[in-house]
């Protein structure tokens, strides 16, 4: 097949200012699938009655056989290929696929920049987000959580608690902050409603996902950071790599032996131990480093601060030097042999 050449920021990017790279990138393939999901068959539930816009009413049957929990993926190869394997991008909680698309403020996110570097990426929309789907309250438990204007300014470490003010001149980050705060309200659009009770789904569609692309690096975000050690348990031959933005391992002696064979690394921004949440979870992290190498495996901690690369926050891969840190990562890879000649 002939290499495609396309600028890709003009697939990928979806933000008012777009920003132009210097060069096209040039693809050998492009394009999407799903992957996973489950027939569940509803009975026993009231027929309703939906209004429609003329002011009408419609019959809404709840019962019957549907397909859900299905995945939305979609991949972009270069053609000057460098990784050996393909890299799967996987977001965080209330996120899509969008993380790493782009970035608030109209640069090339991580897709782009990995391309660039010859690596084939697949980005997904998880389970329940997106264009995935979702499912009604027969399938998913619980109720959808919304995020407000504020939420993750502060919770994601943009700024201090009470730092957050809806009006722009009003708000507070965090010194050196390399968030693009001036285009925050970028960021709010992503977000979506989200269940808390569809891991095990998400890590279904997941592992579906790694079955039909095979031997594969993870870079995982957040929430999806606990689900790629599950599924690097789950698929220990195939996934070759892990690198967790901010995520949580969950694991012991027993599960660090079992993937002590796949590097995983951590990497953390600015004023972690300023949040309880993210204090906690470094903590956890810390420990499995030790568990690790107890067993003749490698989990490593990259905090950004103490290699100097300072003021970032929660979404290392949508901040000002978002590419610096690729760099980091790719030459992480690099040192974990992942690069080279495609097996």
């Amino acid at each position: 097949m002939k290499a495609l050449v396309i600028s890709l920021v003009a697939i990928l990017s979806a933000a008012p200012a777009v920003a132009q790279p210097s060069e096209p990138v040039a693809l050998r393939g492009m394009g999407s699938f799903h992957v996973g999901g489950r027939v569940v068959d509803v009975s026993g539930e009231p027929v309703r009655e939906s209004k429609l816009p003329d002011g009408k009413t419609q019959k809404v049957d709840p019962n019957g056989s549907f397909l859900v929990e299905q995945m939305y993926v979609q991949y972009f190869l270069p053609a000057k290929q460098r990784g050996k394997y393909p890299m799967l991008m996987w977001h965080g909680g209330g996120l899509t696929g969008v993380t790493y698309e782009t970035t608030p403020d109209g640069r090339e996110g991580w897709a782009n920049l990995f391309l660039r570097k010859g690596w084939d990426v697949y980005v997904s929309d998880a389970v329940e987000r997106g264009r995935s789907g979702f499912a009604e309250r027969e399938i998913f438990k619980g109720e959808p959580v919304f995020a407000t204007l504020g939420f993750a300014w502060e919770a994601y470490r943009i700024g201090a608690p009470g730092s957050f003010q809806p009006a722009k001149d009003k708000r507070v980050a965090y010194p050196g902050m390399q968030f693009p705060v001036d285009d925050y309200e970028n960021l709010v659009r992503q977000l979506v409603p989200r269940w808390l009770t569809t891991d095990d789904a998400i890590l279904r569609a997941y592992i579906a996902e790694i079955d039909r692309v095979g031997p594969c690096v993870l870079v995982v975000h957040s929430q999806s950071g606990t689900i790629a050690y599950r599924a690097a348990l789950a698929r220990p031959d195939k996934v070759k790599a892990i690198v967790d933005v901010e995520g949580t391992l969950r694991g012991d002696a027993t599960t660090a032996a079992a993937v002590k064979h796949i590097p995983i690394v951590v990497i953390y921004g600015d004023n972690v131990e300023k949040s309880e949440f993210f204090a906690t979870q470094h903590a956890t992290n810390l420990k499995m480093v030790d568990l690790a190498k107890s067993v003749g495996g490698s989990v490593e901690i990259m905090d950004l601060p103490a290699m100097g690369l300072k003021g970032n926050s929660h979404f290392l891969m949508m901040e000002r030097n978002n590419a610096q840190i690729a760099d980091i990562i790719d030459q992480w890879l690099v040192r974990k042999g992942l690069t080279g000649a495609v097996p």
